[in-house]
């Protein structure tokens, strides 16, 4: 018997979930709000929940890392509205069991239900608590747990892994992760930058040479694919591979045997192999720049890494890591971090990701000298103006004044008449006793849910426009909404 909770805000779907839930033996909890499923979820361990993404207080799927850190470690199969492929993909992403699509089918939806609760029981009779070899990987969210199951599993198949991901998202750590949780841990994990690979000797650097093949080849010498043998073979940005080369490769790991420059006999090399790039394969064969068998050979398990904005809750042991590293190495000594510095750090963006933030933590221990603690005069420009900007939008937009030469309402420019303008909302009345900061957070509170009130209609609730346009974060945004009662919808 598993304990199931239910997170949606239609009450007749809570219900006949439940009645499902109950009739296969299980016990079941509902919540009609994110506040309220989050609470439940916290307050006792469940196996499995099911999550509405669209409540009156905000998306689901801002709250499933937390879900997935909750007592239980439950399975949470995410409820989507039909043809929502992009909210579907990244609840997988973010380490969801599974999704079903509104309406709900009742037999489409026990289905994964069944099979989420039999994950668990397998599980608890197992009792695999074996620990995934991690090194230099920090972050314990929800996602950094099932990205670092995947890696687990992939290390055991033996199959064939491309990692994908932004630049500075940590490929190679992750490769190595894959190979030190593998049975081939104990051989050599051989690194082949492709983008650094010369056409002319691509080739020779790749299968090796016998002596005299070429000019200047006055011994003969292995090739990586060779010094791989009996481990794994790591390509670097695979998507700089010469497309010259790219036929000779697939032929290789289909046979695992390759001839050397020069020479008349194949040799063979039992080696596994994991690629990455950050460019986008799919894209590239579709422009005739990338083989699609050879596509299709080198992902046979997936692995796409989050880019560090979206587990931005691992910074703090990101940093930690970075610093224990750093003062081992003895260029800088171990210091304290002020609470703003770490805030600061948190709130970046990042687009340079983990490899950006090292650099950052490198620069402001520069910065700091000999003092003990980082504060946030330490950090770069780029990184205090963007805590600025976020403090001001959190603390709420401030009038902008019209400037003096602006055409009167309703003018454009020669005194054309295009329509009226958008009616401001008028500033609420202040009695003469009220306080100035009074008035002005009425006026200002006016303002706001007249702009997020448009600004929803114009963009259809779509929470990414909303925030790229008003210049706030996803949390600010819908604390915003809740504040005066606006809906998505």
């Amino acid at each position: 018997m598993a304990n199931v909770l239910i997170i949606d805000d239609d009450h007749m779907v809570r219900e006949m979930l439940c009645d499902m839930v109950q009739e296969q033996g299980h016990r079941c909890a509902m919540a009609g709000s994110l506040a309220q499923g989050l609470a439940e979820a916290e307050a006792r361990p469940y196996d499995v929940v099911f999550q509405d993404v669209y409540l009156p207080d905000g998306t689901g799927l801002d709250i499933l890392p937390r879900l997935l850190d909750s007592p239980g470690r439950p399975e949470v199969i995410v409820i989507t509205g039909a043809g929502d492929a992009q909210v579907a993909e990244r609840a997988m992403r973010e380490g969801a069991w599974d999704f079903v699509a509104k309406p709900l089918d009742l037999a489409a939806v026990s289905a994964p239900l069944a099979r989420a609760v039999r994950y668990r029981e397998d599980k608890r009779a197992r009792r695999d608590d074996r620990t995934i070899l991690r090194k230099g990987i920090a972050g314990s969210s929800g996602l950094m747990r099932a990205l670092m199951h995947t890696v687990a599993l992939a290390g055991e198949s033996g199959a064939s892994v491309l990692i994908t991901g932004e630049t500075g998202t940590g490929k190679e750590l992750f490769a190595r992760a894959i190979h030190a949780n593998s049975p081939r841990a104990a051989q050599p994990f051989v690194v082949v930058d492709c983008a650094s690979l010369p056409e002319t000797l691509v080739e020779s650097i790749l299968f090796g040479h016998v002596k005299g093949a070429f000019t200047g080849a006055d011994k003969a010498r292995e090739g990586l694919v060779a010094l791989a043998h009996g481990g794994t073979l790591f390509l670097d940005e695979v998507g700089e591979l010469p497309f010259s080369m790219q036929r000779a490769f697939l032929r290789v790991l289909e046979d695992r045997t390759f001839r050397p420059v020069g020479s008349k006999t194949e040799q063979s090399s039992d080696f596994r192999l994991v690629a990455a790039t950050n460019r986008q394969l799919e894209a590239m064969v579709e422009r005739g720049e990338f083989r699609k068998d050879l596509l299709f050979r080198i992902r046979s398990f997936s692995i796409e890494l989050p880019a560090l904005r979206e587990r931005s809750e691992d910074i703090p042991e990101i940093v930690a890591l970075h610093m224990e590293k750093l003062a081992a190495g003895g260029r800088f000594g171990r210091k304290d971090f002020s609470p703003e510095f770490m805030e600061a750090l948190t709130a970046y963006p990042w687009p340079g990701n983990v490899r950006e933030l090292v650099q950052c933590l490198e620069r402001s221990l520069a910065a700091a000298g000999p003092e003990s603690v980082l504060y946030l005069k330490h950090l770069p420009d780029e990184v205090r103006v963007s805590y600025a900007r976020t403090l001001v939008n959190r603390d709420g937009p401030s009038l902008p004044l019209a400037p003096a030469s602006a055409p009167a309402p309703g003018l454009g420019r020669g005194g054309a008449q295009p329509g009226p303008a958008p009616a401001a909302p008028a500033p609420p009345q202040a009695d003469a006793d009220g306080s100035w900061a009074d008035y002005r957070e009425a006026v200002v509170g006016a303002a706001e849910r007249e702009y997020f009130s448009r600004l929803l209609r114009r963009t259809g609730g779509d929470v990414r426009r909303c925030c790229a346009e008003a210049g706030v974060s996803r949390a600010r945004l819908y604390q915003i909404l809740q504040k005066h009662g606006l809906s998505r919808r």
